[in-house]
């Protein structure tokens, strides 16, 4: 397994704020082969997705999870039991989520060089905004893992950059069979390359080992799905 490092690093945004950015990378540089832009439930940056994030590193990625909270609360983390972070959440304006999701491309984009190729992975909330980031950033690929919220955003649908990959857990009372449809629908429409996965017996949060709802024989099936459809979109 590819020994890494990881830090915190802060960069300015379109909006004049800062935004902080957990990276992950191989601790040698010759081994990064491609970016990948980590996004956050609404528990924050916290161990889950900090684990995810050291987990594409480990495969010769480098990972950054940007702190999307950091205009309301810096470095926010809760537990999963408690859902705070909906407030934070809340106050996410589609411009400040613009400039962070277009401040960590650059930065990735920077340490890369010319032709490295990114792709996004979000979760819950951070899987729509993975959408998003497909939607308005040159991403080669985005997974984006039971996306609430996607089905507001499907004007995006058409913008999609790099193909798409999307998890919906079969149980999910958070997003209803007809926002999975619709969602579909209007990627097809569009005449974008996706993938849908529906885990017809799982729930809403099945990929985190920190949730009631973890499933862990589907998130390793999920685990090695995201792995063969990023090693396919990054080449």
């Amino acid at each position: 397994m590819t020994a890494i490092q990881h830090e915190w690093v802060h960069v300015p945004t379109s909006d004049g704020s800062e935004l902080g950015l957990y990276v992950a990378r191989p601790a040698s540089a010759s081994e990064i082969k491609a970016g990948i832009i980590v996004l956050q439930e609404i528990w924050g940056v916290n161990g889950h997705i900090r684990d995810v994030t050291d987990r594409f590193a480990r495969l010769g990625y480098l990972a950054v999870a940007p702190d999307v909270f950091h205009r309301s609360a810096v470095r926010f983390e809760a537990p999963y039991t408690d859902m705070a972070g909906m407030e934070h959440a809340q106050k996410i304006t589609p411009a400040g989520a613009n400039a962070d999701l277009a401040a960590a491309h650059a930065f990735v984009a920077r340490e890369l060089g010319e032709g490295g190729r990114i792709a996004s992975v979000g979760f819950c909330m951070g899987g729509r905004l993975s959408f998003a980031a497909n939607g308005t950033l040159p991403l080669s690929a985005a997974v984006c893992f039971y996306g609430g919220g996607i089905a507001s955003h499907l004007d995006l649908a058409a913008t999609q950059h790099g193909p798409v990959l999307l998890f919906w857990g079969g149980k999910d009372t958070h997003i209803t069979r007809e926002n999975r449809r619709a969602t579909a629908d209007a990627l097809e429409a569009a005449g974008k390359r996706f993938t849908e996965v529906n885990v017809g017996h799982a729930q809403h949060g099945f990929f985190c080992d920190q949730r009631a709802s973890y499933d862990a024989e589907a998130a390793k099936e999920a685990w090695g799905l995201v792995t063969a459809f990023l090693t396919t979109n990054l080449a």
